[in-house]
C-alpha cells in the first residue's frame, strides 16, 4: 500500500492518493469506506457496485467476527481470501473488528486476554491471535489491529487499561500476522486527552502503514471530538493514512476533515437505507431554504427526507433533481414510497444506490474544497446553514 499526501488546507485538512495493490485505480482521499455484511454492501450486488463512481466506490470495509459462524478460516484460506471468495478482485478490503451494526463492542466483558463483541451469535471474547487468524485467511489490503474500546462513562482505570491492551494487542498482532495486508495501529482512549496522547506516541513507535482511530460513537459529545482528533493527529507521521470509525453524519465528517482524517469507516448510509430515509443535502454547499423541504414528514430535515411519508405517494419527481444515480435516473419518490410501503426489498436496494452515490458525492465536493483552499469556508457555510435551518424549523413548527 501506497500513501501521499497532495494538498493541504489552511488547517489540517488534506488530500491524498491511496494505491492498493490489485485495485488499478488510485482511490483520492478524503474518502469513504463502504460498510459491507461478508465482503459486500448490505443491499448491493457486486452488478450494482459498478454503477456507483470509480474509484470512489472502491472501498469496502469488513469485519472478520462476521465470519465466527460459516465458512472457517481454513476454507476461506483455501479458496484465496475473501477478494475471491465475493469476486471483487479490483476492490480493496479494509478488516476492521468492529462495525457499529452487528459486531459492537462489549467492554465490560472484555479482559487482558481479549476484547468481547455483542454479534447476533451471542457475545465472542476474541483475543489477538485468533483475529490475526481470521485476517490471515481472509486477506485483506490492510487490517486494524484488535482494540480495546471503552464509552464514555467508565473510570479512568478502565480507560488507562483499554489504553494498555490496545498497544499491548497491536504488538500480538503483527507478531502474528501472516499476510501482505497493511497493519493501521489502533488507538484510543474515550475522551481523556491524555490518555489518547499516550496511545498515540506509543502506537506511532511501532512499524505500522497507517493509523486507526478508535473510540468515537461511543457517548461522547460532538463537541468533545475536535480537540481528541487534534491531540492525535499532531503526533502522528504526515506521511501516513488516518482512518476513524464512529463519524457518520455530514457535520461529523467534516469534523475529521479538520482534524486530518483521511479515510472514514461509517455505517451513515446503511442507517439511511434500513430506516426508508434519502439524502438529498445539496453536495455543493448550494443554498436551500426550508421551504424546499417537505418539513412535516416524520425525520426529514435538511438533509434527509423520508420516503415512507404519505407525501411522497403521487409524488412523479426523482429523489434529487440532476442526481446522476440508477435511482434517481430511473425511478420516483412516487414508487419508492410504493415499494417501502409493501415490504418490497427492492425499495432498500435503490435506496442504497441513491444514498451511496450522494454521499460520496459529498467527499467530491470536500476534496475540491480543499483542492482550491476553500476548506474552512465549505466547512463554516455546512454548518451555519445546518443551524440556520433547525431556527427556521422551530419557527414554522
Amino acid at each position: 500500500m501506497k500513501f501521499f499526501v497532495k494538498e493541504w488546507s489552511k488547517g489540517r485538512a488534506r488530500t491524498g492518493i491511496l494505491q492498493l495493490p490489485g485495485c488499478p485505480n488510485s482511490i483520492e482521499t478524503p474518502c469513504l469506506l463502504l460498510s459491507t455484511r461478508k465482503g459486500l454492501p448490505h443491499f448491493l450486488s457486486p452488478d450494482l457496485l459498478s454503477s456507483l463512481p470509480s474509484a470512489d466506490s472502491h472501498l469496502l470495509q469488513v469485519s472478520p467476527l462476521h465470519f465466527l459462524e460459516g465458512l472457517s478460516t481454513k476454507t476461506i484460506s483455501n479458496i484465496g481470501g475473501l477478494h475471491q471468495i465475493v469476486g471483487l478482485h479490483e476492490y480493496g478490503f479494509a478488516a476492521v473488528p468492529r462495525d457499529s451494526i452487528i459486531c459492537l463492542p462489549d467492554s465490560g466483558a472484555t479482559n487482558k486476554m481479549g476484547a468481547s463483541f455483542e454479534t447476533p451469535g451471542g457475545r465472542f471474547l476474541i483475543t489477538p491471535v485468533e483475529y490475526m487468524k481470521m485476517n490471515n485467511s481472509l486477506r485483506p489490503n490492510w487490517w486494524v489491529s484488535l482494540p480495546d474500546e471503552v464509552p464514555v462513562w467508565v473510570t479512568q482505570k478502565r480507560n488507562k487499561a483499554s489504553v494498555d491492551r490496545t498497544v499491548r494487542w497491536l504488538d500480538e498482532c503483527i507478531l502474528s500476522s501472516q499476510t501482505d495486508g497493511a497493519a493501521f495501529g489502533a488507538i484510543v482512549g474515550g475522551c481523556d486527552v491524555e490518555g489518547r496522547k499516550c496511545c498515540a506516541v506509543e502506537v506511532v513507535k511501532r512499524n505500522v502503514s497507517g493509523y486507526w482511530i478508535g473510540g468515537f460513537g461511543l457517548g461522547e459529545h460532538i463537541d468533545e471530538r475536535p480537540a481528541l482528533l487534534n491531540t492525535i493527529t499532531d503526533i502522528l507521521p504526515e506521511e501516513k493514512p488516518r482512518q476513524t470509525c464512529g463519524l457518520g453524519l455530514p457535520e461529523e465528517i467534516l469534523q475529521g476533515v479538520a482534524a486530518g482524517i483521511d479515510i472514514f469507516d461509517s455505517t451513515y448510509t446503511y442507517n439511511l437505507t434500513l430506516g426508508g430515509f434519502a439524502l438529498t443535502f445539496p453536495v455543493d454547499n448550494t443554498e436551500v431554504h426550508v421551504s424546499d423541504y417537505q418539513l412535516i414528514d416524520i425525520g426529514s430535515d435538511l438533509t434527509k427526507i423520508n420516503l415512507r411519508a404519505v407525501v411522497y405517494r403521487r409524488d412523479a419527481t426523482p429523489i434529487v433533481d440532476g442526481c446522476g444515480c440508477y435511482t434517481c435516473q430511473n425511478h420516483t419518490k412516487a414508487y419508492i414510497n410504493h415499494l417501502l410501503n409493501v415490504h418490497e426489498m427492492l425499495a432498500q436496494i435503490l435506496l442504497e444506490v441513491h444514498n451511496t452515490h450522494h454521499y460520496l458525492g459529498f467527499f467530491c465536493s470536500i476534496r475540491e474544497a480543499i483542492k482550491k483552499g476553500k476548506f474552512e469556508e465549505f466547512h463554516r457555510k455546512f454548518i451555519e446553514r445546518r443551524h440556520n435551518h433547525h431556527v427556521e424549523a422551530a419557527e414554522i413548527a
